[in-house]
């Protein structure tokens, strides 16, 4: 069947994920994490207690959201619009959380329809609420039934230099590493695939872009210490090509920075970028 509006409120789960340490190190080693990073690409360094970049809650969150309440879609033709996640402590390099979650919103963007889901995963091993994530998907071809067209508030970047720059290189194969922490989607992977979906290649994952930009964001904001990360929110706005230069541009203010990452040609990548930190 179609997208279904009537959608919007069903809750679903709960979800249980459980992670090992070396799902966290393939984790780091995937968003392109290396060896001035051995707190999170190593478990038996010596002096170094292995921590985890705030990032993986992408991985181990938004369990329970009931996305086969929503109808179908051409998979092929599925973007992610835009990834939130607030942490509610740092997470461990193995544990288990129970997930529950929502659909939050299903907008009608006239030539796709842009489903949004929320989902908040509790520690077992504590009882308390450890990630909350929020994601949007856009799926082409799937709008036009006359529906609300959703919020269009907008991030105002300060006209002037940002406080900080930092640029990252993915390689080539960068897929193909990310795909191991358990998105295998064949857009990302598999030529012929990708032609489906409009591309002359597979693209890289949003969400490795979304961890790359994490990266950055621990290292400059908070001294590469995740307990002092809160929160991150941003917008994927075009895609990434294995092997492209990524630079993320920061706007610090207290405690929160704006943030924008862009590809080796200037191209913004990931927009409406905001971050909290302590």
């Amino acid at each position: 069947m179609p997208i279904n509006p009537d959608a919007v409120g069903e809750t679903g789960g709960p979800s249980t994920r459980s992670w090992t340490s070396k799902d966290a190190l393939l984790y780091a080693v995937g968003i392109g994490a290396g060896t001035d990073e051995l707190p999170f690409t190593t478990e038996n360094t010596k002096d170094v207690a292995q921590r985890v970049f705030p990032t993986f809650a992408v991985i181990i969150g938004g369990g329970g959201a009931p996305l086969g309440k929503v109808g179908s879609f051409n998979p092929a033709l599925m973007v992610h619009g835009e990834q939130g996640i607030e942490l509610l402590g740092e997470i461990p390099p193995d544990g288990e959380i129970e997930s529950r979650g929502r659909i939050a919103g299903i907008w009608d963007k006239g030539n796709a329809a842009l489903i949004e889901m929320e989902s908040e995963g509790v520690n077992t091993a504590t009882g308390e609420a450890l990630i909350r994530t929020r994601s949007t998907l856009f799926c082409r071809g799937e709008g036009g039934w006359g529906g609300d067209r959703g919020p269009s508030a907008k991030v105002e970047f300060p006209d002037a230099e940002p406080t900080h720059r930092v640029t990252y290189q993915t390689r080539e194969d960068q897929a193909l590493t990310y795909r191991l922490s358990g998105d295998r989607n064949p857009l990302h992977s598999d030529p012929s695939f990708a032609a489906m979906g409009g591309f002359d290649k597979p693209i890289l994952h949003g969400l490795c872009t979304y961890g790359f930009t994490g990266r950055a964001l621990l290292h400059t904001l908070c001294g590469g210490d995740p307990s002092r990360f809160r929160s991150m929110n941003g917008r994927f706005s075009r895609p990434v090509i294995p092997g492209d230069a990524l630079t993320v541009s920061m706007w610090v203010d207290g405690g929160q920075a704006l943030f924008r990452t862009t590809n080796q040609h200037g191209a913004v990548v990931i927009d409406q970028g905001v971050c909290t930190f302590a």
